[in-house]
């Protein structure tokens, strides 16, 4: 079978409408439930009618395996995805502190933090929003994006007010 190149998941947050099928595939692959609070992707919502996933943007230099003391982090060669050893994290939080997007997030009911992983390569998210064709979410290969990636790798609310401006125009303004 021929190696997968790394992947990266491209995000058009303007088509998003909410429906959080991305979420419950996330947690129906991870935890074996439908359980968003464990979702390794997020949908944020702080404008009605503006929301949109967040997860990890796989920085160019990992600042979130970089900052874990205990190296609890590691990044998967063959995918580029952060991979959390749940039995060495003692949820210090440097890695949310060390990521631009404070994107690792607390499990809700374990002691260690959730990062997408990209499901090995075949992420779900990415599955289920092409076969719902909202297109929000598609795959690219991550060679030749480089630092790029880091772009996205913003907090929900700096999405947010960027995504309104570009929505709404000025008038978006008012909602910020």
């Amino acid at each position: 079978m021929a190696v997968r190149p790394q992947i990266w998941i491209m995000r058009d947050f303007a088509n998003c409408t909410g429906c959080r099928l991305c979420e419950v595939v996330c947690s129906l692959a991870h935890e074996g439930r439908i359980w968003p609070e464990a979702s390794r992707i997020r949908v944020f919502k702080f404008v009605p009618g503006v929301e949109f996933p967040h997860f990890c943007s796989q920085c160019d230099d990992y600042p979130c395996v970089a900052a874990c003391p205990v190296k609890a982090l590691s990044v998967n060669e063959s995918t580029g995805a952060v991979i959390v050893d749940e039995g060495k994290c003692i949820m210090c939080g440097k890695c949310i502190d060390a990521c631009p997007g404070r994107i690792p997030h607390k499990h809700p009911a374990k002691n260690h933090v959730v990062i997408c992983d990209l499901c090995g390569g075949y992420p779900k998210c990415v599955e289920i929003c092409q076969k719902a064709k909202y297109n929000v979410l598609w795959i690219v290969e991550k060679s030749g994006l480089g630092k790029q990636t880091k772009l996205y790798a913003r907090t929900p609310k700096e999405i947010s007010d960027e995504l309104v401006i570009r929505l709404y125009g000025e008038f978006g303004r008012r909602f910020l």
